[in-house]
């Protein structure tokens, strides 16, 4: 990594929805290549299988379709959100997130953030984040706790009163549907797999950040973006709207199942979408506090210089006005205010610097994908002059 081309070359070798046992399967089946990820036909196939295949044997069934009180398939808000809507952007988020997450790493070595001596530790960084990435023992932990839920959600469907799309109560006891089947077997392990896998990637990702934030870094306190040059970082969970939107899917369609269980009253919805609000900043935020240290250090090295500069400036400007210094009058340091810069500006601009590059601002993309499934699950029940207290509330915050 010594010039230009070589370092982002390196920085560009992390490609974060490539690699991996998974991966290499669909590569191998024809269902994707490094220059063409097919996200359309692929999210349709996963689709289909996940949410088309049960529809169909609830069609053959006649469990597909009817009376709300009959729970038939095509009304389960979970189904829609976990096998259709989360599912399908799975899939279409993976250039997406690749090709943002790509360019902030890129702009590391571009700007250039990282010293010269900090490349080969940032090479060593990259192979390690890659390795984690591409590990099986990852992929495979993934699919054994994919499996896990699946079949805990199969004990409890055998548990419920009421007969529905997925499991005909009889009086010998519960018995799962054809479509029943295929969900627990299918289309919960492909979901949870999928959701899974995205979280360890983007936690691979955080590693790698957290790396980066431990070099020698070229930042410097005036910087126009008020964070040293690092305020891009902050704004790369929005790569992520799309993945953040799909969960938040789920989760609303819980909500919206509560209220029409009249088991969720407004205090605890509103409480709900804090924690949950909370919960998605924290997860994204994690990796980003690891510059706080260095910025902290600039801000403060930086004030210090900066108050030394101006206490020769103003004691020479002293000096030529007074004739004198009032304090340490016997001053060796004879020169005048016009041969010494006046730090005052830099001194303010380095006051202004934040040692923080997470920024609520910055992150409205991924708040408002976060929060608008469960506004859309509140609209539903709340009178709107409930739903508006809860909008001010998450505003506040």
């Amino acid at each position: 990594m010594n010039n230009a081309s070589n370092k982002d070359a390196r920085t560009s070798e992390f490609l974060v929805a490539q690699g991996g046992p998974f991966y290499a399967l669909q590569k191998q089946l024809g269902l994707l290549s490094a220059d063409a990820f097919r996200a359309g036909p692929r999210a349709v196939l996963f689709v289909g299988l996940a949410w088309g295949a049960p529809l169909v044997l609830s069609i053959i069934a006649g469990d597909a379709y009817g009376a709300a009180a009959e729970n038939p398939y095509l009304l389960e808000l979970g189904v829609w959100a976990r096998f259709f809507i989360a599912v399908g952007l799975f899939m279409l988020m993976e250039r997406q997130v690749e090709q943002r997450l790509r360019k902030h790493l890129v702009q590391f070595s571009e700007a250039p953030l990282l010293a010269p001596g900090a490349f080969e530790a940032a090479a060593v960084a990259v192979t390690k984040a890659l390795k984690r990435r591409d590990a099986y023992l990852a992929e495979a932990s993934c699919l054994g706790i994919a499996v896990f839920i699946s079949f805990a959600t199969y004990s409890k469907l055998l548990d419920v009163d009421a007969s529905s799309w997925s499991v005909h109560g009889l009086p010998e006891g519960n018995t799962l549907t054809m479509a029943g089947w295929w969900c627990v077997l299918v289309s919960s392990p492909l979901f949870w797999f999928l959701l899974l896998r995205w979280l360890w990637r983007i936690r691979v990702w955080s590693m790698l950040l957290r790396d980066l934030a431990a070099l020698d870094l070229r930042l410097v306190a005036t910087h126009p973006d008020g964070r040293g040059g690092l305020a891009f970082i902050g704004q790369y969970p929005n790569a992520y709207t799309l993945f953040v939107f799909a969960v938040s899917c789920v989760v609303g369609a819980v909500v919206a199942q509560q209220f029409l269980n009249s088991d969720l009253q407004p205090e605890t919805y509103g409480m709900l979408m804090t924690c949950w609000l909370l919960i998605v900043l924290a997860l994204f935020a994690w990796p980003l506090q690891a510059f706080r240290k260095p910025l902290t250090r600039l801000k403060e090295q930086t004030l210090l210089a900066c108050s030394v500069q101006a206490t020769r400036y103003h004691r020479a400007a002293e000096r030529e006005l007074l004739g004198r210094n009032i304090d340490a009058a016997e001053d060796a340091d004879s020169s005048a205010a016009s041969a010494i810069p006046d730090p005052s500006k830099t001194f303010e601009a380095v006051n202004k610097l934040s040692t923080s590059v997470f920024s609520r601002a910055a992150l409205l993309p991924v708040s408002a994908a976060a929060l608008l499934p469960l506004l859309a699950a509140g609209a539903t029940q709340l009178p709107f002059k409930e739903l508006l207290k809860v909008v001010k509330r998450l505003l506040l915050f």
